[in-house]
């Protein structure tokens, strides 16, 4: 298709109608004539900043879990769990904020998003004392719980701690129905914790492995060495 030999538009501004309409009218509503109309423009112009609606999807994808996710500020530290916790937390928060964009998220979200530049992740690690053989493990954990959770409560109805197992009956589901009564978290403090537990669960691991180790080797009288703690202890 032809373009036109100035851009009418920005492909800022293209990005940002784009997501205000699949907010507002939803992902069956998105179509390029219908954007370009939003936009004032005619469809051609799109043209100028993208190859075909798909170029623009994946460019809403980026601009929702990448650009519009606050990077938490923290010095590397024994606390290092906290800024991946803080950063999940603000990775649902954006995504939750445009739920009718998630089956787009599902399909053209890059990998590179939520923890952004690998190698200065890893050196926040490293300097935070964390072994670089958990690296991995932890990076990988974070985005593959992050990702998933998120996603998966978008693409769910919003719901309040009784209700996060739907139509749970408490004749059938007696031992269910009564765990949901006895639960406190809401699912913003569940998704929380999960990515806490997992973070501190890592190092936990990792240290009762190592400790094994050395207890072997260690002389009989040798005192047990004490678990790492997370913020719950």
């Amino acid at each position: 298709m032809p373009r036109p030999s100035k851009p009418l538009i920005s492909r800022a501004a293209a990005v940002q109608a784009s997501i205000e309409i699949i907010d507002s009218q939803g992902l069956e509503a998105f179509s390029l004539p219908r954007l370009a109309k939003h936009l004032g423009v005619q469809a051609p112009s799109l043209y100028h900043h993208f190859a075909d609606k798909s170029e623009i999807l994946s460019a809403v994808a980026r601009h929702i879990a990448g650009a519009s996710v606050v990077r938490p500020r923290r010095k590397p530290g024994p606390d290092w769990p906290e800024f991946f916790v803080a950063l999940s937390m603000n990775f649902r928060q954006a995504i939750l904020r445009h739920r009718n964009a998630a089956p787009i998220l599902l399909q053209y979200l890059p990998r590179d998003l939520l923890i952004g530049t690998y190698e200065d992740t890893a050196r926040f690690l490293l300097d935070s004392g964390v072994p670089t053989h958990l690296h991995v493990q932890i990076l990988d954990g974070m985005e593959t719980l992050s990702i998933g959770a998120v996603l998966t409560e978008a693409m769910r109805k919003p719901s309040t701690r009784a209700t996060i197992f739907p139509n749970v009956d408490p004749e059938s589901q007696p031992l269910l129905a009564e765990a949901l009564a006895a639960n406190e978290l809401s699912s913003k403090r569940l998704f929380e914790e999960m990515i806490r537990s997992f973070l501190y669960g890592v190092m936990r691991n990792d240290a009762a492995a190592g400790n094994g180790a050395e207890r072997r080797n260690a002389p009989p009288d040798t005192p047990a060495p004490e678990e790492p703690k997370g913020p719950w202890n």
